[in-house]
């Protein structure tokens, strides 16, 4: 074996050796949690300027890891820098070869090499990054990326040759570290390349089981919460959350007051009693999540309390903070960051829910005051009016007034308990029925009436007031203005989507501009009648979503028909 051959073969052996330094540093880097978090998150300017820097360090490290060679150095520069353009871009890769580059010529000032190497390292970190963008994803595979640094350190070696004179040294150089570099920096590149793979992947499949494990525990705890932040609520969350994520304990507190507490230190830390922890009240005063480590630092009087741990995270509703989740670690079972990205993402839903639940109420609120402002429309006049009718049958036909003063206590007992969500469609055709028979006595003959309402579908439940409305409209509006008056159809059936209700009547009608009016602003007032219509498709609109919105045809001098589709209550935004 002649000089050159052992020379380049120990170099081989060499170089080998120390990349396995190069690439363990560079493992052991990468997997430090802020590092990690910060190399690994959305790209941004500040990401890549610190995988610049990163691997523009490592790029130096390379330098270092090489042995010199005739003015020179044998060197896995390459190794950094491609895999800073594969992984981080062509900014990245560019960047992190100048840097790795600039101090290459400023530790060989005047070297016969050094401008070519740097040269070359920059070209390398570009071209990665160029790959990069054009295989996105795939990029880090090392069936791209070894053959990649086998061309580009090929490439660094006819550099070399072009640039450095006198030839023969520069040849002399080449032969010796030319398969040395290639080989190890093409096998580096590969390694590391499938490191920050197998990186990405793991943090990958850690995020989705984090965030499998949020929805599983929201899942279960979202009806609890339905009913607000009480000590019902609250311990039936914390033993679900308990069960999902074991810590040492869970506790959740309202503003003052712990609620609920399942685990070890239950013995002092009592639902019911006064917040313990001074990092408790911290939390709750400046709103900012904290993973405490040490006795000291949770600050519970209690001298024999277990915890060593603690993660504490607000619950807001709205910009108000109500209370904090709380998980605990004892010396037996630690907490991780993991747990504390899950408590945070456990109090943004829950927080989410505790204000839907606001959300709901103020719903439920603004459906009853709707149904008290259509009785505000409603009922004054429609009582003047009862009231006339049954003073005029007093005299010639008592039982016929007696009967007509049951049917209006029967309608304005049902309004008095309107305030419920749902009532069966057979009570809310009793309402009907009593405010016909009062306008039947009211108008004699020229108002007829005709039910057909399917055996099924009386049980169904439908909010309160959404149908007597639209029969008062088509009194009012279609039949008290035709001398001859009409009839009045009320027709109810189970359709595939739920129950479908039609109002008809064969009076005056209107044109489509009236119809269009009625519908018009978001008020509850329409600009020429139909108070009622207006306000139950709002209702429906608001209870069951926009798609169950009622439907008017109407044609002036035929009649109309208001048509509205009510689903099971199950569908119910707001109950």
């Amino acid at each position: 074996m002649d000089l050159t051959s052992a020379t380049t073969l120990t170099l081989l052996l060499t170089l080998i050796n120390r990349l396995g330094l190069l690439v363990a540093s560079a493992f052991l880097l990468l997997s430090v949690i802020p590092v990690h978090r910060l190399g690994f998150s959305i790209p941004n300017s500040v990401n890549k300027a610190f995988l610049v820097l990163l691997f523009g360090g490592l790029g130096i490290l390379g330098t270092y890891a090489g042995d010199p060679i005739a003015q020179s150095f044998a060197n896995l520069r390459a190794t950094a820098v491609i895999t800073a353009g594969l992984f981080g871009g062509p900014l990245v890769g560019f960047g992190a070869g100048f840097i790795a580059g600039a101090h290459r010529i400023a530790i060989d000032l005047g070297g016969f090499s050094a401008i070519p190497c740097a040269l070359a390292t920059c070209l390398e970190g570009l071209a990665a990054g160029i790959m990069a963008a054009r295989y996105r994803g795939d990029a880090l595979d090392w069936k791209v990326a070894m053959p990649l640094t086998t061309v580009g350190e090929t490439l660094h070696m006819f550099l070399v040759l072009a640039w450095c004179r006198p030839f023969a040294e520069a040849l002399g150089l080449v032969q010796v570290i030319a398969l040395p570099m290639i080989i190890v920096n093409s096998l580096g590149v590969g390694v590391f390349a499938q490191i920050l793979s197998v990186t990405i992947v793991q943090r990958e499949r850690r995020l989705s089981q984090h965030a499998q494990q949020i929805l599983a525990v929201a899942n279960q705890t979202v009806g609890h919460l339905r009913s607000g932040l009480n000590p019902d609520s609250a311990r039936a969350t914390a033993e679900i959350i308990f069960a999902k994520t074991s810590p040492a304990a869970v506790a959740i507190t309202d503003e003052s007051t712990v609620l609920a507490h399942i685990g070890v230190g239950a013995d002092h830390h009592l639902p019911g009693q006064p917040i313990l922890t001074q990092a408790t009240r911290s939390v709750l005063a400046t709103g900012e999540a904290v993973f405490l480590h040490g006795r000291a630092l949770i600050g519970c009087h209690e001298k024999r309390c277990p915890f060593t741990q603690a993660i504490i995270v607000p619950l807001r509703k709205g910009s108000t903070i109500v209370g904090t989740l709380k998980l605990y670690g004892s010396a037996s079972v630690t907490l991780d960051q993991i747990r504390f990205e899950l408590a945070k993402g456990l109090a943004d839903l829950f927080s989410f829910q505790l204000e839907l639940e606001d959300i709901q109420l103020k719903a439920r609120l603004l459906s009853q005051a709707e149904i008290r402002h259509l009785q505000a429309q409603i009922n004054p006049h429609f009582q003047f009016n009862a009231l006339n009718t049954i003073a005029a049958f007093c005299q010639p036909d008592p039982k016929r007034a007696r009967d007509l003063l049951v049917d209006l206590a029967s309608y304005m007992r049902k309004n008095l308990s309107s305030e419920k969500s749902f009532v069966p469609l057979d009570e809310e055709l009793d309402q009907v029925r009593s405010y016909l028979a009062i306008e039947q006595a009211r108008f004699g003959d020229r108002i007829t009436v005709a039910m057909d309402v399917a055996p099924d579908c009386r049980d169904w439940p439908i909010p309160p007031l959404i149908i007597q409305p639209l029969v008062e409209n088509a009194v009012k509006h279609g039949l008290s203005g035709r001398e001859e008056g009409g009839l009045i159809t009320l027709s109810v059936t189970r359709a595939a989507e739920g129950l479908d209700i039609r109002v008809r009547d064969n009076g005056v009608g209107m044109s489509p501009g009236q119809v269009q009016r009625i519908f018009a602003g978001n008020g509850a007032e329409a600009p020429s009648g139909g108070i009622g219509v207006k306000n139950c498709s709002l209702r429906l609109s608001r209870i069951y979503g926009p798609h169950c919105r009622m439907h008017i045809e109407s044609t002036p001098g035929q009649g109309t028909e208001v048509r509205m589709l009510i689903p099971p209550a199950a569908e119910a935004a707001v109950t």
